[in-house]
């Protein structure tokens, strides 16, 4: 199984959590790793839950699938404006 570790690379508009940049989690397993006071968006998580399964499972990915091209996502809040980025770890 893969680890999976999201970062909030950018703020563009005004998040209505304390998040900053820099501040991440992990998907490993089918498990999600929040750092003891950082926070997770729901919303954002809502926009990300659909690349997570295909990028922790599936081994036989070529590296010219879509899904491996997916680094980045947006908070679809757009107020907020968080831009996340994704990466394999290992």
């Amino acid at each position: 199984m893969a680890k999976i570790r999201v970062s909030v690379e950018r703020i563009d508009g005004c998040c209505n959590l304390p998040v900053q940049v820099g501040d991440h989690f992990f998907v490993e397993d089918s498990k999600l790793y929040v750092p003891e006071g950082q926070f997770v968006c729901i919303w954002a998580l809502q926009s990300m839950m659909p690349i997570f399964p295909i990028l922790a499972v599936r081994d036989d990915l070529k590296e010219e699938h879509w899904v491996k091209k997916v680094k980045n996502f947006s908070c679809p809040d757009p107020k907020g404006l968080v831009q996340y980025r994704l990466e394999m770890v290992e």
